[in-house]
């Protein structure tokens, strides 16, 4: 009997939209109120299913809604994406997203999510050029020489270095571009695939799951529930440190075990076919001179630019893509790379990272239909009335589980805060905890369920190393469930201690 695969991440995400598409004919359309500021003209926006009004900026304004949040928040743009106005969820007219929107869906998503399509693209186009210089082969060679014996350090200092970026500024999108860089010196360390996968992404999630200073996910909802941000920093800080070392420990076990015997690896049936598409790094002969050495400074400065310049310019895709327009030009002068040559290499390693590309307009294609579908809120409203009357503890894991399951229909930490915060905080008060609870709950219930959150970023991470997501939950759900049962237990003891 032949053995049936796995459906690809392409056709994963397209099932998930057939079966959204089927929740709008299901799913009543519902809607609530949203109010934005203007700054341009210091009024706030009203937006209701039937018309918009105009309303003075002011703190009355606010009160009145029953927005307990301060006016400097919108006025200093802490908060500058429309929020939902609690209390004003209303029942619409049903919007069933028929065969006609489900096949547009995907070029929708597409078109919407050209911005991070086009950094992957160009992210793709400075791979192929790198590769063609024989940089990488060079610094490979060099690094498996220097951390021979010590290569256990890789994985310690990519996880707890990505941790960091996305506690402190949200470093997720951007990981993308690591996975071409960072897979060979793995495997040249005889570690197989999933573990440079799961120091970035893991790094990753852990580090937006435990945010610190993270503008996208702790600031903002910390402002929308009307509360400082620094409410509940400690707590925070100690999650992030314990949910770190515990995510550290199993990578780490794992490799070690995958060091030990080749065969143990979970992915061992794609290793020669890993190890062609990255390059066998076991037979590296390429010397690293002085020229390629330049070319690897200039191709590490481009993510030192991008990094400070999102964290620290407020740069977004476009001034992160055109990073590496301009370091793929300065390394191809600088390896003399003949200008058609230059435009062949780019091209071919745009579209390497191609398919890529599509998952994640494919996934933003499940959320459009949600959105066109007009089902978003409804959940929201339903999950909203599904704590009431709980006492503290049950509340707080409810919670995290509530945002768990809202996050595959709103996968943005920016849109899930603002959306649902002015809805959810006030949950808080009626069971006598303070907002900073619920702040949590949303950044560890989205933050447990991007480990294997379809509409999120694995999909295309995994479409990278070409690990099938049935390998990844097999990897990840021993660690998930560990987290899972951890983070309740830390927050049960938060409510009552």
């Amino acid at each position: 009997m032949k053995k049936i695969k796995f459906p690809t991440a392409q056709t994963i995400l397209l099932l998930i939209a057939a079966f959204v598409a089927v929740l709008t004919f299901i799913v009543p359309a519902g809607k609530y109120d949203t109010l934005s500021y203007d700054k341009s003209q210091n009024i706030f926006t009203k937006t209701t299913p039937k018309e918009n009004y105009s309303l003075a900026a002011t703190q009355r304004t606010l009160d009145s809604l029953q927005i307990k949040i301060p006016l400097e928040k919108f006025t200093n743009g802490d908060i500058w994406k429309p929020i939902s106005i609690p209390n004003t969820y209303q029942k619409l007219e049903a919007k069933p997203q028929g065969i006609l929107a489900f096949i547009k869906s995907p070029i929708k998503g597409i078109i919407e999510a050209a911005d991070i399509i086009f950094l992957v693209l160009f992210i793709g186009g400075l791979i192929g050029i790198m590769n063609h210089t024989g940089a990488f082969d060079a610094g490979i060679a060099w690094l498996s020489v220097v951390l021979k014996g010590r290569e256990y350090w890789l994985i310690i200092s990519v996880t707890f270095l990505i941790a960091i970026g996305g506690t402190t500024f949200g470093l997720a999108e951007e990981t993308i571009a690591f996975y071409p860089i960072l897979i060979p010196i793995f495997l040249a360390a005889q570690y197989d695939a999933l573990v440079p996968l799961a120091s970035i992404y893991i790094g990753s999630s852990v580090g937006t799951m435990c945010s610190t200073t993270n503008p996208f996910s702790s600031i903002i909802a910390s402002d929308a529930a009307g509360i400082n941000w620094t409410a509940g920093f400690n707590f925070r800080l100690i999650m992030l440190l314990c949910c770190t070392i515990i995510c550290l420990i199993y990578i780490l076990r794992y490799a070690k075990r995958v060091k030990k015997d080749v065969k143990a690896s979970i992915i061992y049936e794609q290793k020669s076919e890993i190890e062609s598409l990255f390059g066998n790094t076991t037979n590296v002969t390429v010397k690293l001179n002085n020229q390629l050495r330049f070319i690897l400074v200039i191709f590490i400065l481009c993510f030192i630019v991008m990094i400070y310049g999102v964290s620290q310019l407020d740069w977004w895709f476009v001034e992160m893509t055109s990073v590496f327009l301009v370091g793929s030009i300065f390394i191809g002068i600088i390896a003399n790379i003949k200008e058609l040559t230059f435009v062949d290499l780019f091209v071919k390693g745009a579209s390497d990272l191609l398919s890529v590309a599509l998952i994640i307009g494919i996934a933003r294609g499940v959320t459009v239909l949600m959105e066109d579908g007009l089902i978003s809120d409804t959940m929201l409203y339903y999950t909203s009335n599904f704590t009431n009357g709980m006492n503290k503890g049950l509340f707080t894991n409810a919670m995290l589980f509530v945002y768990a399951g809202l996050s595959f229909f709103i996968p943005s930490s920016s849109g899930m805060a603002v959306l649902t915060m002015p809805i959810m905080a006030p949950l808080a008060d009626g069971v006598g905890l303070d907002r900073e609870v619920v702040v949590n709950t949303y950044q560890y219930g989205m933050g447990l369920f991007a480990f294997i959150n379809p509409t999120g970023l694995i999909l295309a991470s995994l479409a990278i190393v070409k690990v099938g997501f049935d390998k990844w939950l097999k990897f990840v759900t021993p660690l998930l469930i560990i987290l899972t049962l951890f983070t309740m237990l830390m927050l049960t003891f938060l409510v009552y201690m």
